[in-house]
């Protein structure tokens, strides 16, 4: 569990600050996805609902985290030749390191790389999320 976790009362607060009705299944989501998953995909928040929270249908948890996209408190970070879709946590401007051997999916501070572009002015940039692959040495 993250040093910074939520609280169930600060997690239902954000949910009605954005609009969002805290259902207790909501809730129970968010705590996951905020403060103990690692870029988890909709099925490994699933499973984890599964052993938690049960009776709990995948179709809730796709509609949880679209909204949770759309309101904000979350990032979708779509992987290249991957269908698969894993949620993000932090949603301050950052970049990602996959580490090919593991898979693991790492934060890294848009500080610690620096990316110039040179697009011309036919170009409009929003944003950027550089992906980095290799793998992790201790």
């Amino acid at each position: 569990m993250r040093a910074s976790c939520l609280t169930p009362q600060e997690i239902e607060q954000a949910l009605k600050q954005s609009g969002i009705n805290p259902t207790a299944q909501r809730i129970a989501i968010c705590r996951y996805v905020l403060c103990e998953a690692d870029h988890p995909t909709a099925e490994e928040v699933k499973h984890w609902v599964d052993q938690n929270f049960p009776k709990l249908s995948l179709a809730t948890v796709y509609n949880t985290l679209k909204i949770l996209v759309e309101v904000g408190l979350l990032h979708e970070v779509r992987l290249p030749n991957s269908d698969s879709v894993r949620y993000d946590h932090n949603v301050e401007p950052h970049h990602h390191f996959l580490d090919d051997r593991t898979g693991e999916l790492v934060d890294i501070p848009a500080d610690q790389v620096k990316l110039e572009p040179k697009l011309g002015q036919q170009f409009q940039v929003d944003s950027v999320q550089l992906l980095l692959r290799g793998r992790r040495v201790s």
